[in-house]
């Protein structure tokens, strides 16, 4: 890092969301750059910080002993230097208070990650929060799914929940477990499915949803099923798990392993009141069945976790995916600032190849 260098950052670029803060913070630690970030969610009907940007950024300060600007929820200008020794915290706890997305909470840790070197182990341990919430990756396709494809890579992440949380109170249990790589990462090539032939996945029910006359977990796997062999004729093994939580809610993920190491997936599905069992299983099958049908091996939401990965990683990396998103926009830009590395969008029929050199 050069004396007196600092990026600074329009917050409001792209889909001027919280995804700005957390890839921004993550990469400053990741490649030793000091970040100012200015017009923080300007165009958001309530600009500035949140509880759960705030959060974010002060559990990344805390476990990487960085340096962050006096903030509080509504600011819109931050600072944030990382600590020049590179020392890291092995062990923090973290107490939330709110039904704040823990697997957003881990993005900046998870890209700042790949440079820890100097410890073995990190463990996070996280009171509180939501495993499932919207617009964000819930805890059990973190671990099916996005850290199955880090491993691959050198890059060993591990998640223990002791309990669920759902909006609007949140109050998971959750251990996060960091196991740094001592090797340089290798790059990721995931531009074909390969065969697949299996539909796994996980049906998350709270217990305060029991007392429903109808099972609402076999509804759901049922549908999912029918769905699947009706447009695939694939073998499915779905399983449902019934846990406690502070609020009542229902979390799905489907995911399929093919014979060359893809991973594809639905990402994360909420139950909704006026969204019936049968139609939730229905959209988690058709969500999967269009990656399928498509070969396509890395999902929307799997190519934002992967693409800080990609860039960090020195040789050519690249991905096939079905859209273009803004956060995969956003993402793409950043590391042209951080990483000095630039990417090709190579658009064919029906997809889109993505490479970071």
């Amino acid at each position: 890092m050069k004396e007196g260098k600092i990026i600074e950052i329009d917050g409001s670029f792209g889909e001027g969301g919280g995804s700005i803060l957390r890839l921004a913070a993550g990469f400053s630690h990741l490649f030793n750059i000091p970040i100012k970030i200015k017009n923080i969610r300007a165009h958001r009907p309530k600009p500035g910080l949140r509880t759960q940007h705030l959060l974010g950024l002060k559990t990344i300060s805390d476990l990487t002993k960085s340096t962050l600007s006096d903030c509080k929820v509504g600011t819109t200008e931050i600072t944030f230097t990382p600590n020049s020794k590179r020392e890291i915290n092995p062990y923090i706890h973290l107490d939330i208070s709110t039904a704040a997305s823990i697997g957003l909470l881990l993005q900046p840790i998870q890209i700042a990650s790949f440079g820890f070197k100097k410890t073995e182990k990190i463990e996070i341990s996280l009171s509180g929060g939501g495993s499932f919430g919207k617009w964000a990756p819930s805890l059990n396709y973190l671990q099916e799914v996005t850290y199955k494809i880090f491993s691959k890579s050198g890059m060993k992440m591990d998640l223990n929940v002791m309990k669920h949380g759902f909006y609007p109170k949140g109050g998971a249990r959750v251990k996060c477990t960091i196991f740094p790589s001592k090797r340089s990462l290798t790059p990721i090539n995931l531009t074909e499915l390969g065969n697949v032939n299996l539909i796994q996945g996980d049906i998350i029910i709270t217990n305060q949803l029991q007392r429903s006359r109808e099972n609402i977990g076999t509804r759901i796997r049922k549908s999912i099923q029918q769905q699947i062999r009706r447009k695939l004729n694939f073998e499915t093994d779905i399983k449902i798990h019934w846990v406690e939580s502070t609020s009542p809610g229902v979390g799905l993920s489907l995911w399929s392993c093919s014979d060359i190491g893809a991973i594809i997936s639905t990402g994360t599905i909420l139950g909704e009141r006026n969204i019936r069992s049968e139609d939730l299983g229905k959209i988690a099958a058709d969500e999967i069945i269009k990656y399928i049908e498509n070969d396509i091996p890395v999902d929307n939401y799997l190519s934002d976790q992967l693409i800080p990965l990609m860039a960090y990683i020195k040789e050519l990396s690249s991905i096939k995916v079905l859209q273009i998103t803004n956060h995969t926009k956003t993402n793409l830009e950043l590391i042209k600032l951080f990483a000095h590395k630039d990417y090709r969008i190579i658009k064919e029929n029906g997809h889109f190849i993505i490479e970071i050199f």
